[in-house]
């Protein structure tokens, strides 16, 4: 048989901790010899992701300003160009958040169109116990609507396999319930238990993923108003920003700074976050801080441990919020964050939208067509 490439998918609610996770997965494959492509995905341009990625060496593309399934085209082009030196022997695709539906979208219409040029390993799709736990226990209040909800449940419907992550910042009582929970909604399912972060429970996701069978067919039944109008909550923010001052300041200190006072503020406007991060970048070196949710602490993910008198910082932000209000927030907090330490933030780009109706390029979901 020719030479197949191994398509290998993480799903995830925003925040799930997928980039985290592909990272640790592209580092363990390439220790094994085989040549890695990674492919990041957004409904907007100029991603955290992608940075934070190319900056720790990965060969990395973008499917930018649409998702997957509705760029497949798009997504296709951008393996064949990061097998333009040499023909990945594995790829690893990260969708976006907000996105659903990723079976009958993106694995089905490989199965069918690239069947010689791809074997599928189980899509595993990450449960982010922050907002899982609250969306799984039906609670009110969970900071989300529940058409936003609806588009999280629906990612764990279509899994092969469901992977809770950051056990590492949960207790043991937290976990169980978490993996009743997934058991009693979800059955059939393989849970497992790991943290990105720490590496804890990461071979038994590398075994999952190894596997040779027929994965990929768990087709949803899915209402796409409802989907639509899930994702159409949110806010998207993308802002490019220089930093410059006249004496060093810690890039680390600025960039947790910034997430926590854009916190503070989201939470007065009773904004929910699916995700915030900021990624500060220096010859070379970078930072990360992020925040998953409000009923979490910011942190300072990746440290650069660098003093600086200029970087470039990007700012990607995911809020239950409208788009206009979240502009106004990061302009505000950043300039002020800014101003604190003597600095000065031009604004270069700003992208700030809700998205638009999916519209997949292809979708096999007739239990005749899937494969």
């Amino acid at each position: 048989m020719a030479h197949q490439i191994r398509f290998i998918m993480i799903g995830g609610f925003l925040g799930a901790g997928k980039t985290t996770t592909l990272a640790r997965l592209a580092r363990f494959y390439q220790e094994q010899g085989l040549n890695v492509g990674v492919v990041t995905n957004d409904q907007a341009t100029d991603l955290v992701d992608t940075n934070t990625l190319r900056s720790q060496g990965f060969d990395v593309g973008e499917v930018a300003g649409s998702c997957f399934c509705c760029n497949f085209d798009g997504l296709m082009g951008t393996i064949e160009a990061l097998g333009h030196d040499r023909r990945p022997d594995v790829i690893l695709a990260e969708p976006v958040g907000s996105c659903t539906d990723l079976v009958a979208t993106v694995v089905q219409p490989l199965k069918r169109l690239f069947e010689a040029e791809f074997s599928i390993a189980p899509y595993g799709v990450i449960l982010k116990p922050s907002h899982g736990t609250r969306i799984l226990r039906n609670e009110a209040g969970t900071g989300f609507s529940p058409k936003a909800a609806y588009i999280l449940k629906k990612q764990l419907e279509e899994a092969d396999a469901i992977l809770i992550n950051r056990i590492d910042e949960l207790d043991p009582a937290e976990v169980s319930e978490l993996v009743q929970l997934v058991e009693t909604q979800y059955p059939g399912r393989p849970i497992l238990k790991m943290s990105a972060r720490t590496g804890a429970g990461v071979d038994a996701l590398l075994e999952l993923l190894a596997l040779q069978g027929d994965f990929g067919r768990r087709v949803l039944d899915i209402d796409y108003d409802i989907y639509a109008d899930g994702e159409a909550e949110l806010g998207w923010l993308n802002s490019s920003i220089r930093v410059a001052g006249s004496a060093e300041f810690a890039m680390d200190d600025l960039l947790l700074d910034i997430v926590r006072r854009l916190a503070k503020e989201l939470d007065r406007l009773g904004a929910e976050t699916a995700h915030l991060k900021t990624i500060g970048l220096w010859e070379g070196f970078f930072g990360v801080a992020n925040l998953i949710s409000r009923d979490q602490a910011p942190e300072l993910s990746l440290p650069s441990n660098c003093r600086v008198r200029e970087f470039d910082l990007i700012v990607n932000a995911r809020v239950a919020t409208s788009p206009e209000e979240l502009e106004t927030a990061v302009h505000a907090v950043v300039n002020a964050a800014c101003l604190e330490v003597g600095t000065q933030a031009d604004f270069r780009q700003t992208q700030s939208f809700r998205p638009g109706r999916p519209t997949p390029t292809h979708r096999f979901a007739d239990p005749a067509e899937v494969r």
